[in-house]
C-alpha cells in the first residue's frame, strides 16, 4: 500500500499523506483523491449490481440440491421460470438428504440446498452461510379414513403415531406437539418421504404428521384424510447458500430469487 502511495505521488506531483511525528493524515489533495475513489467504487457497485439483475448477462452453472417434496413443489416449477427469464443459467437437479446435502454445501458440491424446518423450533444459519425463507406451510395430520376424525389438538393424544426419521422436520414437530399435550407420543415404523407415510396410514398403521403440500402436490391414497388443527404448527422450507466475499454470484441469486418467485404464489391449505 506504502509503495501504491509513493507512486501514486510521484505521477502526480503532489503529496497525499502528511506523515507527521504522530501519525500519517490526508492532505487536502489525498481528501480530494479519497472522495474520488470512494465514488468510483460505489458507481462500480452499482454497474456490477445493474448487470447481475439483466437476466440475458447472467450466465453459469448452479448445483442445487433439494430432498423430494421440495423439487415436486419448489424446484421443478422454478425451472421453468427460469429458463425463461435467465436463460444463460444451467441448473442442475441433485436429490439428497437434509443432512448430506449440508455436508456438500459445506464441501462446495452443491451451491444452494433446501432445508426444511419445523417453525416452532427453527434456529438462525451459522456464520458463513445465508438462510432464504421460501414457504411456511401449515402441518396437518393424516388418518385413514375409517378412523374418527380428529377435531381439536387434545383428540391426537392417545392416537397411534407413524414415526419419521430421527432429526427431520416431521420428528421434531410431533416430538414439540408430544410436549404440548403433556403425553409420550409413541411411534412405529419410520418414514422419510411423505408417500411412505401417506401408503403407511392407507395401510391403517397409524396417523402421521405431514405438510399441507405433501396432500395438495402429491398422490394421495384413497382411504386417506387430511385434518388441519389449531395449535399444530407449521413447516417452513428455506434455501441455504453460502455467504461469502465472493458469494453467492450471480447465477446463485438468480436461481435463489426465482425460488422465491414461485412459492409466492403458492396457495397453502
Amino acid at each position: 500500500m506504502s509503495q501504491q502511495i509513493a507512486r501514486l505521488e510521484a505521477e502526480e506531483g503532489i503529496a497525499v499523506l502528511d506523515r507527521g511525528p504522530r501519525g500519517v493524515t490526508l492532505t487536502p489533495a489525498g481528501r480530494v483523491l479519497a472522495e474520488a475513489a470512494e465514488r468510483v467504487e460505489s458507481e462500480l457497485l452499482e454497474a456490477r449490481q445493474a448487470i447481475a439483475a439483466l437476466g440475458e448477462g447472467v450466465t453459469g452453472k448452479v448445483v442445487l440440491g433439494a430432498f423430494q417434496s421440495a423439487i415436486r413443489v419448489v424446484v421443478a416449477p422454478m425451472l421453468l421460470d427460469l429458463a425463461e427469464q435467465y436463460p444463460g443459467v444451467e441448473v442442475e437437479v441433485r436429490e439428497h438428504e437434509p443432512a448430506d446435502a449440508l455436508r456438500m454445501l459445506r464441501a462446495g458440491d452443491l451451491d444452494v440446498i433446501l432445508l426444511e424446518r419445523d417453525v416452532d423450533m427453527d434456529a438462525p444459519a451459522p456464520r458463513g452461510v445465508h438462510d432464504v425463507p421460501l414457504v411456511d406451510e401449515p402441518w396437518c395430520v393424516v388418518v385413514p379414513a375409517a378412523m374418527p376424525r380428529p377435531e381439536r389438538l387434545d383428540d391426537l393424544r392417545d392416537l397411534p403415531w407413524i414415526g419419521a426419521v430421527s432429526g427431520t422436520a416431521a420428528d421434531r414437530a410431533l416430538r414439540r406437539l408430544g410436549r404440548s399435550l403433556g403425553a409420550t407420543i409413541t411411534t412405529r415404523h419410520a418414514y422419510f418421504d411423505f408417500d411412505t407415510a401417506m401408503s403407511l396410514v392407507a395401510a391403517n398403521q397409524g396417523v402421521a404428521m405431514l405438510p399441507a403440500l405433501a396432500m395438495e402436490r402429491g398422490d394421495v391414497p384413497e382411504g386417506v384424510e387430511s385434518v388441519s388443527l389449531a395449535g399444530l404448527g407449521s413447516r417452513r422450507i428455506v434455501a441455504r447458500h453460502r455467504a461469502t466475499r465472493h458469494e453467492p454470484g450471480p447465477a446463485v441469486r438468480a436461481v435463489v430469487d426465482a425460488m422465491v418467485d414461485v412459492t409466492r404464489d403458492l396457495e397453502l391449505g
